[in-house]
């Protein structure tokens, strides 16, 4: 697959003034860049993100990316949409002014995933040169007044915003590929492996729920609710009773003291692994070493 292109990285296909930028704001899976082009024909190569396109000026324009050449006549609050990963080309004939709002996948994928109940594989946007639509030009309009001079609940505020801006392209802008389901309405075969081999390669340190929802590139809601329906039990629960048997394999050696066993099986110290030891098996770490060791 070919390499995918940052935002800050399209000036080097795609010269022109930069008007402005979020990136220094912290905004989370939502970007906003805007520039003043002259006339140009070039060939962008495949975006990270989807593209949204809003226009501040009038031009004739040529785009094309999944099919044959396209022409439309662009006027202020005129939108383009542009997928991920896919290459495009573009011509227009005169000087324009642009905002392009950035999606990351994982951002658009989580909503869908929430407007779906189901786990998502790929979201893929039409092919839409020109769009008149209030809504995602409003939006942008919005981000770009956040990003010049912020206010009262910024991040949150831009949360709403990367929300709204999502549903909108999924309920009439957008196919989308669903993963493979559980018979039972739990993770994949491939979830289950990933967040497995997760948990054993990171039992030595912490374990964090938001990680292992990373993992199954599920929400955090939805991943705890799919989970206990694959394992029948909570992601903590299951993560403890991995480190207890890491530590009973890890107990068979009588050279290495319990505080050093806790330590290496994610444990916060000694006494913890007794507690989960007398809760889980009803017997301390050191009467189970004694009873495999002789």
């Amino acid at each position: 697959m070919a390499e995918l292109i940052a935002p800050e990285e399209v000036p080097r296909w795609v010269p022109g003034d930069l008007t402005g930028d979020s990136g220094s704001l912290g905004w989370e899976g939502i970007r906003l860049r805007g520039y003043r082009y002259a006339a140009l024909d070039v060939s962008v190569p495949t975006l990270r993100d989807y593209v949204i396109v809003v226009y501040q000026s009038m031009t004739s324009i040529n785009r094309r990316c999944t099919g044959d050449w396209r022409h439309e006549q662009i006027a202020p609050g005129s939108v383009s949409l542009l997928t991920r990963a896919v290459q495009s080309d573009w011509r227009w004939s005169g000087e324009i002014e642009v905002t392009h709002v950035y999606l990351s996948p994982v951002a658009v994928k989580d909503v869908a995933a929430q407007i779906f109940d189901r786990s998502v594989d790929e979201v893929e946007l039409f092919d839409v040169l020109k769009a008149d639509d209030p809504v995602l030009s409003g939006i942008a309009c919005l981000l770009a007044q956040e990003s010049r001079e912020g206010g009262l609940g910024g991040r949150l505020y831009v949360d709403s915003l990367k929300n709204q801006v999502c549903i909108h392209l999924l309920r009439r802008y957008a196919n989308v590929a669903f993963r493979e389901l559980s018979p039972n309405g739990g993770l994949s075969r491939a979830q289950c492996r990933l967040v497995t081999q997760y948990v054993d390669e990171n039992l030595d340190g912490s374990i964090l729920l938001a990680d292992l929802a990373g993992v199954a590139k599920l929400s955090v809601f939805h991943f705890m609710r799919k989970f206990r329906a694959e394992f029948g039990c909570p992601p903590h629960a299951y993560v403890m009773q991995r480190r207890i048997e890491l530590a009973k394999r890890r107990l068979a050696r009588r050279d290495v003291p319990l505080k050093v066993v806790a330590a290496s099986c994610g444990f916060s110290d000694q006494s913890h692994m007794t507690r989960l030891f007398r809760r889980i098996l009803g017997t301390t770490p050191a009467e189970y070493r004694n009873s495999i060791t002789g």
